[in-house]
């Protein structure tokens, strides 16, 4: 006769359960609470006053959030369920169920305290003397904003459909006027057809205010250049082509979003199709930990103006780098100047021809000769990247940098932003960040030390 386990789901428990038990003791979720506990509360927004409904403790939230997004759970109503579904994001909930409001504005709410967990970490792997801040790699990688491209609008257009509007609605105010009068049309539909076009022109209006003010900050910051450009014309005696005053109208073409407006349209590569993206910026250790040590969100689909801002990203408690490396979209003549001038080693590819196949599968193009390089800046960077010390280096950028975003995007499962907004942007970001920074040093650590269980507090 066949013998079975016993499989009794209606057997309770006949003792009080300890969920501990059901985790493993090399469990990621045990790293990130001892990991949260280093975090200051002051870093966590709190109602200290005491009054109205008890609030979940902080540092229970900010594990919860860490270890869902460490396991690839980043909707606030996924997170909510998994914590009863899930055992290990149960345990890092301590058997409690914050809704997925809750959730979402804790997260929207408390900035200083995933930055302060950010950089919890990093202080961690160094006084596990894991990280050593001497050789970064920074790169940029496209992730869709929380937007679809096809609510993105022209200037043009959303004054020639604001336009419309005004006529349709006063159309639509005439109708409903005679509907009371003589009752002929549906009196409940009409004002419905009216807010809704209402609703729309208030999106219209909103984008084109957008997009005059946006043109206004632009044509202040061209102004002190364009005054110092008139004045160099005028000591030439008005000898050459005048300089154009800035413009504070926005050209036809111009486009903003109505969905995420901070979002813009780019594209990964020449290959790849467009976007409603922002382009996600991480400065990655190149000596060996391949942690994260600072982040940043732009809404530029170039790299040529995020060098300085990478480095200067790393927080002052981690020291300042020896090296920089990165690809040919961060050449830039003045970025790289004012680096060196700090005494930081930069080196960047110059005039990358692509990944070409040998045998490749399209016709071949027409060959063109390369671009002649001619500015001095460029010549010295391409020198200095022919001598088999640079090249040593710069080897480590393609295989430090990159593969963290593979891990981001495959294993870990974001590949786009949840939140709207680049301030909100951003924050999600670093949270990610963090998340991928637990993950990455706890498994270091078990390679370092597998019989035992991190302890966070005593390094």
């Amino acid at each position: 006769m066949a013998r079975f386990v016993d499989a009794n789901r209606t057997q309770r428990f006949l003792l009080p359960l300890d969920m501990e038990e059901w985790i493993p003791s090399d469990d990621l979720v045990h790293f990130i609470i001892e990991a949260a506990e280093r975090v200051d509360m002051a870093a966590f927004k709190i109602n200290w006053r005491g009054s109205g409904s008890e609030q979940y403790h902080p540092r229970m939230m900010l594990t919860l959030l860490v270890y869902c997004y460490a396991n690839g759970i980043f909707s606030s109503r996924r997170i909510e369920r998994a914590t009863y579904r899930d055992i290990g994001v149960r345990f890092a909930a301590a058997n409690t169920h914050p809704d997925h409001d809750t959730i979402c504005a804790f997260r929207r709410n408390n900035a200083d305290a995933i930055a302060a967990a950010f950089l919890e970490i990093l202080l961690l792997a160094k006084e596990l003397k894991l990280l050593k801040v001497g050789m970064v790699s920074i790169d940029g990688t496209k992730l869709d904003a929380n937007a679809s491209k096809h609510q993105s609008i022209r200037y043009d257009r959303a004054r020639q459909l604001r336009a419309q509007l005004e006529i349709d609605i006063a159309e639509l105010m005439a109708k409903a006027e005679n509907a009371d009068a003589d009752g002929g049309d549906d009196p409940q539909a009409l004002p419905e057809e009216i807010a809704r076009r209402e609703a729309l022109k208030a999106k219209m209006d909103a984008a084109c205010t957008r997009l005059e003010a946006q043109a206004k900050a632009r044509a202040e910051t061209e102004r002190a250049p364009y005054e110092a450009k008139l004045k160099a014309h005028e000591a030439r005696g008005g000898k050459g082509r005048k300089p154009k005053p800035p413009k504070d109208t926005p050209d036809d073409d111009e486009q903003t979003n109505l969905t995420d407006p901070d979002s813009r349209i780019m594209r990964k590569n020449k290959h790849s199709e467009y976007r409603q993206a922002y382009n996600a910026q991480a400065t990655v250790d190149a000596d060996g930990t391949q942690l994260v040590l600072a982040t940043g969100v732009s809404r530029s689909a170039s790299d040529a103006n995020e060098l300085v801002g990478g480095i200067d990203a790393i927080p002052d408690a981690l020291g300042q780098p020896e090296t920089a490396l990165a690809d040919t979209g961060f050449a830039n003549g003045e970025a790289i100047a004012e680096l060196e001038a700090r005494g930081l080693e930069v080196l960047v590819a110059i005039g990358a021809g692509g990944n070409e196949r040998t045998y490749d599968f399209r016709p071949p193009k027409e060959t063109k000769p390369p671009p002649e390089i001619k500015a001095q800046w460029r010549l010295d960077m391409k020198a200095k990247l022919e001598t088999e010390k640079a090249k040593a280096k710069y080897r480590k950028r393609k295989h430090t940098v990159e593969p963290v975003f593979g891990i981001i995007k495959s294993v870990l499962g974001f590949r786009h932003f949840f939140l709207r907004g680049l301030d909100k942007v951003k924050l999600e970001w670093q949270l990610v960040a963090l998340a991928y920074n637990a993950k990455r040093l706890h498994k270091m650590v078990q390679v370092q030390q597998p019989a035992s269980r991190p302890i966070c507090g005593s390094v």
